[in-house]
């Protein structure tokens, strides 16, 4: 009777053992693909350009450029070589270097100035600051800036603290070679906000934006709802001016419900009907990629501060995508 009784106990714990073995066995086959993938890169990472090829040119710097973002785009080396992105990066007090979050930066100052945005009287909204130059960038165009980041507590149990990248102050966003204090203390005012649970009071503002944020919300259809979400506080007409990372690899394999996940274009793509849908304007996208050198190398981590205009992120290829979305005019 032992033996029958041993034998129907084991018996009924096998679904549970083989749900266990199953499980292991997706993970052993994820860790596998990833090493895969991440021994593709690993040559392009050996294959740093000779530096001559990625020094920053010589190039006088005249104003923000014309049209240079009717629509989103990919970060693209050619763009870092252009008059316009020597201007912005001058403003916001920094040296040009071939960086993706430099790149975003300049995208969304570039898209805000040339939709008439940065002039007096206008309110901005920004989303995840971090230490950001941009708070101060506006506000120095008599910008009124609510910036926002998430609360210490949230920071401390997501992890980020160690990055020094999160904005726990107004003081943090000042920037004084960009903006003077008064007209930075008179412009900017700072608020805690999770961007996965918006503030209803948040309203009516000419424009807002966040920087590679939008993808550390938990999920893709976590940050796809954030975008959605930041159109609720602008006021008809207002545009949303986003950017986010973006895979290169795969249109299908991706990385997901991760600290960060990686949007495909599928995903940016099912977005844009949504938008379109409820009457928005959702601005059409360069799909272009680049061609140049830097475009080609793939940075590993431990990451470069340059040149990283393309990343690799459990083997896939990424770089940063800019996204600019009015709303309706009847919302």
């Amino acid at each position: 009777m032992r033996f029958v009784a041993n034998t129907w106990k084991r018996f009924r714990q096998l679904p549970k053992r083989i749900t266990a073995l199953e499980r292991d066995v997706r993970r052993t086959r994820a860790i596998v693909e990833a090493h895969r993938r991440e021994t593709q890169q690993v040559l392009s990472y050996l294959m740093l350009p000779d530096p001559a090829v990625w020094r920053r040119p010589s190039v006088v710097s005249s104003g923000p450029g014309l049209n240079i973002f009717p629509g989103g785009a990919l970060c693209r080396q050619e763009m870092f070589e252009q008059p316009f992105f020597h201007f912005w990066c001058s403003r916001i007090g920094e040296e040009v270097r071939y960086h993706r979050k430099q790149w975003e930066f300049v995208f969304i100052v570039q898209a805000a100035w040339e939709r008439g945005l940065l002039t007096p009287g206008r309110r901005a909204l920004g989303f995840g600051v971090g230490t950001e130059p941009l708070s101060a960038l506006f506000a120095a165009h008599d910008v009124s800036v609510t910036a926002t980041d998430m609360a210490a507590d949230a920071v401390q149990s997501a992890g980020w603290h160690a990055t020094a990248q999160h904005a726990s102050g107004k003081d943090g966003l000042r920037h004084l070679g960009i903006c003077p204090p008064d007209v930075f203390d008179r412009n900017v005012e700072f608020r805690n906000c999770d961007m996965n649970a918006v503030p209803a009071d948040l309203t009516g503002y000419d424009f807002c934006w966040s920087a590679c944020a939008l993808e550390h919300l938990g999920s893709i259809e976590k940050g796809l709802a954030f975008i959605e979400r930041s159109i609720d506080c602008l006021a008809p007409g207002g545009w949303a001016i986003h950017t986010t990372e973006f895979n290169l690899t795969s249109n299908d394999a991706t990385i997901d419900n991760e600290i960060t996940v990686l949007f495909r274009r599928q995903d940016i793509e099912r977005l844009i009907e949504r938008l379109r849908a409820e009457g928005h304007e959702a601005a059409a996208i360069d799909w272009t990629e680049g061609t140049d050198a830097l475009d080609q190398y793939i940075d590993l981590p431990p990451y470069r501060s340059e040149p990283h205009l393309s990343a690799a992120i459990a083997g896939f290829k990424t770089t940063s995508l800019g996204l600019i979305i009015r709303k309706s005019s009847a919302a």
